[in-house]
């Protein structure tokens, strides 16, 4: 390696990347880490550390484990240096544990197990962290291939399919952990999500996430109880965030968030907080039930009836209401989420005490939003009033570097033609604008923007 090194160092770094990303990038890794700091530096490059093959091809498709003095060094010395940035590794069987016990891998999403019998592979896996497209999938999951697996996390990516009709659906009695993460709207909730529950007999803790369109009634403590908790004799640690929506044309009463709350007496699991919207114009009721205190990253359609509280590890948030957020509002949601970075929102409704605000512009008591971690606002479907709320520097600071995507209609009426002074701190302090609809960039949006990167998005 010392002859070979003084002829890369000779090649500007353009070329090495070329030749070697030609080659195997394992052997890019432990060749050159340690040799002189300009390819100690390119070898630990993303584009050499992030996918890794840690065993030799052999014929027929069969492989064979690396050296021991191989895998010992680079678990040593190398995996020391690089676990954060490895993405996806390809193992077999004879090494893993000594390459799973050198570190933790943080961002590994990917791992491939090469050499390995059906037998074992079953036996090995114990604890499962998967993305499935559809909720139905769980069920091919745990059609009893997996009988060893002790924890499941399931992060659902896409809305329902009919559930398969013949599958294996018997007892689950290893399973001690259980969550399920589904941002979109369920229907099957009576039809799978229930009957897998109850499957899962020896459950010790257990934690969902899904919102649910209902037929005719919310989901409550009630339901909670009768159809979950009395099912799992052993459950001591039930956490969960339920939306659940019924058309309001299905009611024959509209509840109020003082039954739900009445349904939770006596609930042993946490805090539970609730709050209830009708909306007339949509024609459909919300209920939204959670344990307290969460540690959700993600907040949605949270409307005025809100009632608050601290979510630190909140960092993507969206608003949604049929009447009007005030000033107040999103003092309080600064209050709630002192960590958000995304922020979306949807109200078609003017502010209504917009007038008695201005008034109040020059009082000492008047509060100017901060929220010091947002990098990106969405303005969906919103009266010109809240674009105006965070682009005006005497109702919002905005910290640097914001992303912001809004009506490019909204902007010119908000900012005055580009013209008002108002909004031009905030303004300055966006990174990149994506103008939604018909609307032509034009010199004067240019000036006003000289720093900002202006993007028309047709939608």
């Amino acid at each position: 390696m010392e002859h070979l090194s003084i002829k890369l160092d000779d090649l500007p770094d353009e070329i090495l990347l070329i030749i070697f990303k030609k080659l195997d990038n394992f052997a890019i890794l432990y060749s050159l880490t340690g040799v002189n700091k300009r390819l100690h530096k390119i070898a630990h490059d993303p584009d050499f550390t992030s996918h890794l093959t840690l065993f030799k091809h052999l014929k027929y498709a069969s492989v064979s484990a690396l050296p021991d003095s191989t895998l010992s060094r680079f678990c040593l010395q190398i995996v020391p240096e690089i676990h954060h940035k490895i993405k996806w590794l390809n193992v077999e069987p004879a090494s893993m544990e000594h390459i799973f016990l050198a570190k933790n891998y943080p961002n590994l999403y990917g791992l491939g197990v090469y050499g390995i019998d059906v037998s074992s592979a079953i036996s090995l896996f114990t604890e499962l962290h998967v993305s499935l497209e559809y909720l139905s999938d769980c069920l091919y999951f745990l059609d009893g291939r997996f009988n060893a697996l002790r924890v499941f996390h399931v992060n659902v990516l896409s809305g329902d399919k009919d559930p398969p009709q013949i599958i294996n659906r018997e007892n689950l009695p290893n399973l001690r952990y259980f969550s399920l993460y589904c941002t979109f709207e369920t229907v099957v909730y009576d039809e799978l999500i229930i009957p897998l529950l109850c499957r899962m007999l020896n459950l010790e803790q257990l934690d969902l996430d899904i919102v649910v369109e209902s037929k005719t009634t919310f989901i409550d403590g009630n339901d909670l109880k009768e159809n979950i908790i009395n099912h799992m004799s052993r459950l001591n640690t039930f956490t969960f965030s339920i939306r659940s929506l019924v058309d309001l044309r299905n009611q024959t009463e509209l509840r109020s968030n003082e039954d739900i709350q009445h349904t939770f007496k006596n609930f042993k699991y946490n805090q539970i907080i609730s709050y209830v919207d009708h909306f007339q114009e949509k024609q459909y009721s919300q209920c939204h039930i959670y344990s307290y205190p969460n540690k959700r990253k993600y907040w949605n359609n949270i409307t005025n009836n809100f009632p608050g509280g601290l979510y630190k590890y909140v960092r993507e948030v969206s608003l949604y209401d049929e009447r009007p957020f005030e000033h107040e509002y999103f003092l309080r949601i600064g209050e709630a989420f002192p960590f958000m970075e995304e922020l979306t929102i949807n109200n078609k409704k003017p502010q209504m005490n917009k007038l008695h605000r201005e008034s109040k512009s020059g009082n000492e008591d008047f509060s100017i939003i901060k929220y010091p971690h947002l990098t990106r606002v969405k303005f969906l479907a919103v009266h010109d009033d809240y674009v105006e709320q965070f682009l005006v520097d005497t109702t919002m600071c905005l910290p640097n570097n914001v992303f912001l995507a809004v009506c490019g209609q909204a902007l010119e009426r908000v900012t005055e033609n580009f013209t008002r002074n108002t909004t031009r701190i905030n303004c300055a302090k966006l990174r990149l604008v994506y103008l939604v609809g018909k609307y032509e960039i034009t010199q004067q949006l240019k000036d006003y923007f000289p720093h900002t990167n202006v993007v028309r998005r047709l939608v």
